[in-house]
């Protein structure tokens, strides 16, 4: 599987290949950004493909991600199992559970979880 546009629960998501290249940089970011100009809402993103940077708080990495998206209007799903890194670090389940209250970032434990997030804020 590619990346490709899906409609989910009536949004357009841009729902990212498991398999993809990893996002270790701020410019793999600004390539998922461009990615989702084909007329995607929400890109999901499944945290297999995030570097391990982005759930070490300290490094700054996950909050240059998401003001990335914040900044181009778009909303970003972190999608997977990230409960290893919530075990090790008070500071990201903290972050996570703020993220989740909001509407910008999600982090969702699979597709049909963004789903229902999608439709519960239509």
């Amino acid at each position: 599987m590619s990346d490709e546009l899906q409609d989910r629960a009536g949004v357009p998501v841009l729902v990212c290949d498991p398999h993809g290249p990893p996002v270790a940089t701020e410019a793999d970011a600004l390539d998922l950004i461009g990615a989702a100009f084909v007329g995607a809402e929400v890109v999901a993103v499944p945290a297999s493909r995030l570097d391990p940077a982005f759930f070490a708080l300290g490094t700054r990495f996950a909050g240059e991600i998401m003001q990335k998206f914040v900044n181009y209007r778009l909303r970003l799903a972190i999608v997977g199992d990230i409960s290893a890194h919530l075990a090790a670090s008070a500071a990201l389940r903290a972050l996570v559970h703020e993220s989740n209250r909001g509407g910008h970032v999600w982090f969702v434990p699979d597709l049909a979880a963004l789903d229902d997030r999608l439709r519960a804020t239509a």
